[in-house]
C-alpha cells in the first residue's frame, strides 16, 4: 500500500504516528493544524529532525534472549516506564478542548513524565491537581523577573520536580504557514472560517462552547484588562528577553534549587558551560524547527555533546522522534531519554486523550519490538556498537 494514500478513519486505523498526523490533519481547521505541524521558514530543520536519524543504521545481534524486554529508565532520579517523555508545548486547547489535561493524564497512567508549558492553555496548578504524574515546568528569561520568580514559587508549591529554560527564542521564528493562513487567536470570522466550519463542525462547536482558549499561567498580568489570547500573546512576546546570558541561567538554577534542565542547546561549548554551572540536564532542540531555519538537528549535535558533558548531566533528544527505532538510536548515541512534542499533540487533535494514549501505546511498542529484533534485552546496554554511521 502507498502509505501517503492511507486515510484513517478511527484511532484504531492510526498504526503510526504518520497515521495519526493524517487524522489530526482531517479534524483540524487548517490553519490550527498548520499551527501545530508548521515551522520556520523552508522547514529544513524540521525536515531534518526526523531524517538525519537515517543516518544510522542498526546493527542486530543474533542468539540473544529477548523474552524479556525493559524499557525503563532512570531521568531526572525518577524512574519512568520509557525512555521518553512529553515535550513542553504551548497552546494545547487550540487542538483538542482537553488540551493539557489530556495529556498530562496519559503520563500518569503511563508513568511517564510530562512537561508544561509557560504558554499552556491550562495552568500550573490545575494541571498539578488533575495529574499525578511527575511534573516539569517550562519557563523563559522573562525581563520581569518577577514573573520568573512567581513561576518558580507557584511550582515549588504545586510539587513540580524540575524545571526547563528555553534559551532559543530571542526572537520569533517566521512561520511561513501561520502568515499565509492569516492565523490568529481567536479565530476571525471571515467566508473562509465560515466554510471550515462546515468541515470541521465539532472543533469549531467546542471552541465555541467551552471556556475561551487562554494563556493560563500569564491571566492578569500587566494591567491588561483583557485575558484573550491574542493580548496575552503579545504581553508574552513582548517579554521574552533577547539579553539573556549565561548569568540568567546561573541565578535560575540557585533560585530553583532543584532538577535544572536547558532546552535549546545544541552547541557542545553551550552544553559544558551550562553543566559547569549547574545544570543537571540538557534537552537538545531546535524548537522543532520553529525558530532558526537550518540548525542542525538534535540528533546530528548529540555526539559532540556526549563528549563534551562527559556524563556530568542527562542528555535528552528533543525533536524528530516519530518511531521506536529513532529512540534506540538516539539512546545508543549516548542520550539519557528523548522527548515528544508533535507526535503526541496529533494524538491529541485526532482523539483526546485516547488520541494521546494511542500516540505512546505505538511508540512503546514499536521501542519493544525494534529492542527485540536488534537483540537487546534492556535500553540501559544500547550502545554505539548496535550502529554504524551511513
Amino acid at each position: 500500500m502507498n502509505r501517503s494514500s492511507y486515510q484513517p478513519s478511527t484511532l484504531n486505523d492510526c498504526h503510526s504516528i504518520a497515521d495519526l498526523r493524517t487524522l489530526a490533519q482531517r479534524r483540524l481547521p487548517r490553519a490550527m493544524f498548520d499551527y501545530m505541524d508548521g515551522a520556520a521558514e523552508d522547514e529544513v530543520s524540521m525536515g531534518r529532525n526526523s531524517s538525519d536519524f537515517s543516518r544510522h543504521a542498526l546493527i542486530p545481534r543474533t542468539l540473544t534472549d529477548v523474552s524479556t524486554i525493559n524499557l525503563r529508565k532512570r531521568i531526572q532520579g525518577v524512574d519512568s516506564a520509557l525512555p521518553l517523555l512529553f515535550s513542553p508545548t504551548g497552546g494545547q486547547r487550540l487542538f483538542h478542548h482537553e488540551g493539557e489535561k489530556a495529556a498530562a493524564a496519559v503520563a500518569a497512567a503511563r508513568e511517564l513524565i510530562f512537561a508544561l508549558s509557560s504558554m499552556s492553555t491550562h495552568n500550573i496548578e490545575s494541571v498539578a491537581a488533575h495529574s499525578n504524574a511527575t511534573k516539569w515546568f517550562q519557563i523563559y528569561v522573562w525581563k520581569d523577573r518577577g514573573v520568573v520568580k512567581e513561576f518558580i514559587a507557584r511550582c515549588k508549591a504545586s510539587g513540580y520536580h524540575a524545571l526547563i529554560l528555553t534559551v532559543d527564542v530571542q526572537t520569533s521564528g517566521q512561520r511561513e504557514r501561520d502568515l499565509q493562513n492569516g492565523f490568529t487567536l481567536p479565530p476571525r470570522f471571515t467566508a473562509s472560517s465560515l466554510f471550515d466550519m462546515a468541515l470541521h463542525p465539532v472543533w469549531w462547536w467546542n471552541m465555541l462552547t467551552k471556556p475561551p482558549v487562554t494563556l493560563a499561567n500569564v491571566v492578569n498580568k500587566a494591567g491588561l484588562g483583557v485575558n484573550n489570547a491574542t493580548a496575552l500573546g503579545h504581553y508574552a512576546a513582548s517579554q521574552l528577553d533577547p539579553s539573556v546570558s549565561f548569568d540568567d541561567l546561573a541565578w535560575m538554577i540557585q533560585e530553583w534549587g532543584g532538577p535544572f534542565l536547558v532546552k535549546g542547546v545544541v552547541a557542545a561549548q553551550d552544553a559544558q558551560r551550562a553543566v559547569e554551572l549547574g545544570a543537571s540536564g540538557i534537552m537538545l532542540s531546535n524548537h522543532g524547527g520553529r525558530q532558526l531555519d537550518h540548525a542542525i538537528s538534535p540528533i546530528s549535535a548529540l555526539p559532540a555533546l556526549v563528549e563534551a558533558v562527559a556524563g556530568r548531566a542527562e542528555l535528552i533528544v528533543d525533536g524528530g522522534i516519530r518511531r521506536g527505532s529513532d529512540i534506540i538510536k538516539a539512546l545508543a548515541l549516548g542520550a539519557t531519554a528523548c522527548s515528544i512534542g508533535r507526535p503526541y499533540l496529533y494524538g491529541l487533535a485526532a482523539g483526546g486523550q485516547p488520541g494521546v494514549e494511542r500516540a505512546i501505546t505505538l511508540l512503546a511498542s514499536e521501542l519493544k519490538r525494534s529492542m527485540m529484533l536488534l537483540g537487546c534485552d534492556d535500553v540501559n546496554k544500547l550502545g554505539p556498537h548496535y550502529l554504524q554511521a551511513r
